[in-house]
C-alpha cells in the first residue's frame, strides 16, 4: 500500500553546476512525418553525442513535456516537491504540458516549444528515428553513475551505443479493482477480456493505441499457436487477432481514459470497478479512502520504463541538463517514483525513499529483474518486426494508430 509522510519534505541537495561551457542556441525542430506515424528517417543522424564539454549556466527557463505527476511542486501535496528546489539551485523556472498518451508526446516535441520530454518507450524510438531528441553525454551528469546497470543503455533510448536519455522510473500496468465489487483479488486479466461481460459498462481502459499490445499480451496466454513472442511487434493475422479481441471487449462498453485524474473521478462516481491502471491513480484513490487495489496478473503486463530527453535544438539545453541530473538524484528520484508509484533509478534513490515511505523499493521491485522480466516495456510497433528476419513483416505504427481510431469509432 502506498505510503505519504504527510510532514515534513527531506531537503533536496542543490546541484552543483560546472562554470564552463556556453549555452546552446535554439533551432527549429526538424519537420517530420505525422507524430504518430513513420519517423522521417530511418535511423538517428548522429553516431556519437555533440555536446559541450560540460553543463554551463542556466538558461532561466525550462519547458517540459511531462506524464502527469512527474514535476510535482507541492501542490497536490507540499511534502512532494521536486521542483521548487530545482528552480532554487539552477534559476531555471520550470513549465509542464501534460501529454494524454506518446502519440500526443512525440507531437508536441515535434511542435518545437519544449526542452524535454519523460518519454516511454513508445515514443523513444520515434524521437531518436525522426531527428528530434539530441545524443546525451552521461559523463556530464554525476547521478547517472548510480544508476542501477539494468536501467542503463537499453534499446528503446540507446543506439549504437549513444545515449539519448537518462531513465527516471519503471513500473507495470496493473489490473485496478474495486474490492467492495471484486471481493477476490483477480490473478489474471479475465476480468477485462473473457469475463468483462460480468463488469459490461464498469469497465476502464486506457485509451491509446499502445493499449493493442495489451491484448497481444492477452493472446500471448490464452492462444499460443498464434506464436506472439513480443506484444508490440505483430504480423498482420496477429494483429487482426488482437483487434478483434478488442471488439469483442468494446461490446462490453468500457470507459475509456486518457488522463489519469479522469479514472481516478471514475472510480471514486462507482462508474467503473475494474480497469488497466497505473499505481499512481492507485495511490491518490487509495489516500481518498476508496477501496481501490491493484494487482500484476499472473500472465504479466505491458508497462514503461521511461527516459527524459532533450529536444534538438532545446532553446534551455543547460536547463535540461540539470534537470536530467536532477531527476537521477538520491531525494528527487525518490519523491518523484513515490508519488507516481514506479521503482527507483538508484539504490541512493531506495535509500532515501526509505525515509519517506518505507517499504517502497520492496513494494515497487526496484531491484527485482526477476518481477520485471513479466513486464513488456511500451515499444514502437515497427514494420521489419525489430529483428533481423527479412521475410517476416510486422504491422507498424501508423496501422495500429489508424485501428484504434476506427475501434474507437473517432
Amino acid at each position: 500500500m502506498f505510503q505519504r509522510k504527510l510532514g515534513g519534505m527531506i531537503a533536496i541537495a542543490a546541484i552543483v553546476a560546472a562554470a564552463c561551457g556556453p549555452s546552446g542556441s535554439a533551432s527549429t525542430a526538424p519537420t517530420t512525418g505525422p507524430a504518430t506515424g513513420t519517423p522521417a528517417t530511418g535511423a538517428p543522424p548522429s553516431t556519437a553525442p555533440a555536446t559541450q564539454a560540460a553543463i554551463g549556466e542556466g538558461e532561466g527557463a525550462l519547458k517540459l513535456v511531462i506524464w502527469a505527476g512527474y514535476a510535482e511542486r507541492g501542490d497536490a501535496d507540499p511534502a512532494y516537491d521536486w521542483v521548487t528546489p530545482f528552480e532554487k539551485a539552477t534559476g531555471c523556472k520550470v513549465t509542464t504540458q501534460d501529454m494524454t498518451d506518446s502519440n500526443n508526446g512525440v507531437s508536441l516535441i515535434q511542435s518545437g516549444e519544449y526542452d524535454g520530454i519523460s518519454a516511454s518507450g513508445d515514443a523513444t524510438t520515434r524521437l531518436i528515428e525522426g531527428d528530434l531528441v539530441a545524443p546525451i553525454d552521461t559523463s556530464m551528469l554525476p547521478n547517472y553513475a548510480n544508476v542501477f546497470p539494468a536501467l542503463k543503455d537499453l534499446p528503446h533510448n540507446t543506439v549504437d551505443g549513444v545515449n539519448y536519455g537518462v531513465p527516471h522510473g519503471r513500473g507495470p500496468n496493473l489490473l485496478g479493482y474495486n474490492k467492495d465489487v471484486i471481493t477476490t483479488a483477480p490473478t489474471s486479466w479475465d476480468p477485462i477480456w473473457e469475463g468483462g461481460s460480468a463488469y459490461k459498462g464498469k469497465i476502464s481502459i486506457y485509451d491509446s493505441s499502445i493499449f493493442i499490445a495489451d491484448a497481444a499480451l492477452h493472446l500471448m496466454t490464452t492462444k499460443p499457436d498464434l506464436g506472439i513472442k513480443d506484444p508490440y511487434q505483430l504480423t498482420q493475422a496477429q494483429f487482426d487477432e488482437a483487434i478483434k479481441l478488442l471488439q469483442a471487449l468494446d461490446a462490453n462498453e468500457p470507459t475509456y481514459w486518457g488522463l489519469a485524474a479522469n479514472q481516478q473521478a471514475s472510480f471514486t462516481a462507482g462508474d467503473v470497478v475494474v480497469g488497466t491502471t497505473w499505481q499512481y491513480q492507485v495511490n491518490l484513490l487509495a489516500a481518498d479512502k476508496q477501496p481501490i487495489e491493484a494487482v500484476l496478473p499472473e500472465e504479466g503486463s505491458t508497462g514503461w520504463s521511461d527516459t527524459w530527453m532533450m529536444a534538438k535544438g532545446a532553446a534551455h539545453p543547460n536547463c535540461m541538463l540539470k534537470w536530467m541530473d536532477h531527476m537521477m538524484s538520491a531525494e528527487a528520484n525518490a519523491q518523484a517514483t513515490i508519488w507516481f508509484g514506479e521503482a527507483p533509478t538508484s539504490q541512493q534513490a531506495c535509500d532515501a525513499a526509505e525515509a519517506i515511505a518505507p517499504g517502497h523499493c520492496a513494494q515497487m521491485h526496484a531491484t527485482d529483474e526477476a518481477y520485471f522480466g513479466k513486464v513488456h516495456y511500451w515499444a514502437t510497433p515497427q514494420a521489419d518486426c525489430k529483428d533481423d528476419d527479412a521475410a517476416t513483416t510486422c504491422v507498424a505504427q501508423d496501422d495500429w494508430v489508424n485501428a484504434w481510431t476506427t475501434l474507437r469509432g473517432s
